[in-house]
């Protein structure tokens, strides 16, 4: 499974590097987010905590339908069209339509977030994602060493 980047700017930000794309003025690397939120807030919604557990049953159980997936998740098969169709809007999901069914796949296993210019690698959190964060971080108190602001790392 792949790392996928994620990139946080406002809407104006992704629609100018969006048309220096199209220009050619801006080619992009491979390192740089493929899919953008303009908000954290959004970001939040489309990847909580519910959404990561739904996307590690479709990576683990490997559902062959939308039936299956309700029945190893226990939600409603409309309640789970809706979150997915939204997460195959960002491609996190892809939606493999056959015959008789639609199996869903998970694109990513990881999520970096890059939120600001400067940021670090911290993979302390839960489920090994790594997470993208500024690079200056206020110092806390109890256990903040180095740059990290998760009070977990050694």
């Amino acid at each position: 499974m792949k790392k996928l980047v994620i990139g946080i700017a406002s809407q104006q930000a992704i629609r100018a590097r969006a048309l220096a794309i199209s220009r050619g003025d801006h080619q992009p690397r491979p390192n740089e987010p493929k899919i953008w939120f303009t908000s954290m807030r959004l970001l939040a919604e489309v990847l909580s905590d519910d959404n990561r557990a739904l996307l590690r049953v479709i990576r683990e159980q490997k559902p062959a339908s939308l039936s299956q997936l309700a029945e190893f998740t226990g939600r409603a098969p409309s309640n789970l069209s809706r979150t997915l169709k939204t997460m195959e809007r960002y491609g996190l999901v892809e939606m493999r339509r056959t015959l008789r069914n639609v199996q869903p796949v998970a694109t990513a296993s990881e999520f970096v977030i890059r939120a600001a210019q400067q940021t670090y690698e911290s993979s302390c959190f839960p489920s090994q994602q790594t997470i993208k964060l500024p690079q200056k971080v206020p110092a806390k108190k109890g256990g903040n060493v180095g740059n990290c602001p998760c009070r977990i790392c050694p």
